[in-house]
C-alpha cells in the first residue's frame, strides 16, 4: 500500500491536555471552524507540531490549503512566489509542502540538499498538465530566438526548458525585465492575456488553463451584482479576461490578500479557490465573503493526517532528476532575482 493512503493514518483522541495544547491554535480559526469540528483537527495538529520539533521541519501551506493546516501547522504561508522565496532561506531540513506536485519540484529546486515532502503524490495541477517539455522545444523551434517566460505551475521539465519562472504576481515586471520586443508567456491562456494588455510587448501564449478559475464566468458575476450593495470582486488572473473586466481588482493569490486586508470592504466576491476565502476571513474579521468560489480537487487531496503520516514516514519525498535540475533551477532562480 502506498506510503501516502490515509487507510493507514490511524486516528488521534482528543483529550484535554492535546485541548489545552492546542487552545491558541483555535483561537486563531475559532471564526471559521465551527467548535464542534474541533476536536477532529486538535490531535492531528498537537502531533504535527511535535513531529516538526523533532525532525527539524516545516510546512509550507499555499493560500488554498483549508483553515487547520493553512492556520494550523504551516510556518510559511502564502503564493507560489512567496513560498519559492521563503523556502530557499530555511535552514529546517525537511519540507513538507501543503500544496501540489510542482510547488513540492519548486522547493526541491531552491533546497537540492534538503529532504522535501509531498503529503499526496495524486496532489498534481491541470494547468501543470497541460505542457510538456517536449512542448517547450517545439515552441523553441517555431520561435527561435524569442525568450521563454513559464509560470511556476509547472513541471520541473518544463522550467528546465525555460528561461525564466514568473508568478501571477510578478508575471509583468518578468516579461519586462527582459528587454525584448516578444515573448512567449506559458502555459495559462488567461494570464498570457492578462499579461498582454498591461504591457507594450508581443505576448505569445498557449492553450493551458486552470479547471479552477475558467468556471467563472462575467454572466455569473453580473447576476450575483443584482441586488448587493456594496460588494466588491475581486478575481484572479487565471481566470477569462470578460471576467477581470467586469472585476473591480484582479491580481495574484497575494495580491487578492492584501488588498482585502487593507481596503476591508464590507462584502467580497473573491474568485479564486474557496478555502482562500476562509483564510483571509480568519484575519479580516467583519468582511462578509459571498460565495461562489471553486474547489481546487488537487489541492483538497492534503490533509491533516496525510501532513502527519508524511512526517512520520519522511515519505512520499520528491526527487528531481539532476539533469533537469540545473537547468530548472536556473530559471527559478532568475525569476527570484527579478521579483
Amino acid at each position: 500500500m502506498p506510503a501516502n493512503a490515509l487507510e493507514e493514518v490511524e486516528p488521534l483522541r482528543f483529550t484535554p491536555e492535546v485541548e489545552a495544547r492546542t487552545e491558541p491554535v483555535y483561537q486563531r480559526v475559532k471564526d471559521v471552524i465551527p467548535a464542534l469540528e474541533w476536536p477532529l483537527f486538535a490531535p492531528e495538529i498537537d502531533a504535527i507540531l511535535r513531529l516538526k520539533r523533532d525532525r527539524n521541519a516545516i510546512v509550507l501551506a499555499h493560500n488554498y490549503q483549508t483553515p487547520e493546516i493553512f492556520h494550523g501547522v504551516a510556518d510559511i504561508v502564502g503564493d507560489s512566489l512567496a513560498l519559492a522565496r521563503r523556502a530557499a532561506e530555511t535552514d529546517a531540513e525537511v519540507i513538507v509542502q501543503a500544496g501540489v506536485h510542482f510547488m513540492a519540484e519548486t522547493s526541491k529546486l531552491v533546497n537540492p540538499e534538503k529532504t522535501v515532502l509531498i503529503p499526496d503524490l495524486e496532489a498534481g495541477c491541470s494547468l501543470a498538465s497541460s505542457i510538456t517539455g517536449a512542448d517547450v522545444r517545439l515552441l523553441r523551434e517555431a520561435y527561435p530566438g524569442v525568450p521563454i517566460v513559464t509560470y511556476v505551475n509547472t513541471s520541473a521539465e518544463v522550467k528546465a526548458e525555460s528561461d525564466i519562472c514568473c508568478t501571477s504576481g510578478n508575471a509583468v515586471r518578468v516579461v519586462e525585465s527582459l528587454g525584448v520586443p516578444r515573448v512567449i508567456c506559458l502555459p495559462d491562456q488567461y494570464l498570457a492575456n492578462y499579461v498582454a494588455g498591461r504591457t507594450k510587448v508581443e505576448i505569445i501564449g498557449w492553450r493551458g488553463r486552470c479547471e479552477v478559475h475558467e468556471r467563472f464566468s462575467a454572466d455569473d458575476i453580473r447576476q450575483i451584482r443584482e441586488g448587493i450593495d456594496g460588494l466588491v470582486v475581486v478575481a484572479h488572473p487565471e481566470c477569462p479576461p470578460e471576467v477581470i473586466d467586469v472585476a473591480d481588482f484582479a491580481g495574484s493569490t497575494a495580491q487578492m490578500t492584501d488588498y482585502v486586508k487593507t481596503q476591508r470592504p464590507p462584502k467580497v466576491l473573491l474568485l479564486t479557490e474557496c478555502s482562500m476565502s476562509d483564510n483571509i476571513a480568519a484575519e479580516a474579521p467583519g468582511v462578509e465573503f459571498l460565495r461562489p468560489c471553486g474547489l481546487c480537487p488537487h489541492m483538497k487531496r492534503i490533509s491533516l493526517p496525510k501532513i502527519r503520516r508524511a512526517l512520520e514516514t519522511l515519505q512520499p519525498e520528491v526527487t528531481v532528476e539532476p539533469a533537469i535540475a540545473g537547468r530548472a533551477r536556473a530559471a527559478v532562480e532568475r525569476m527570484l532575482a527579478v521579483a
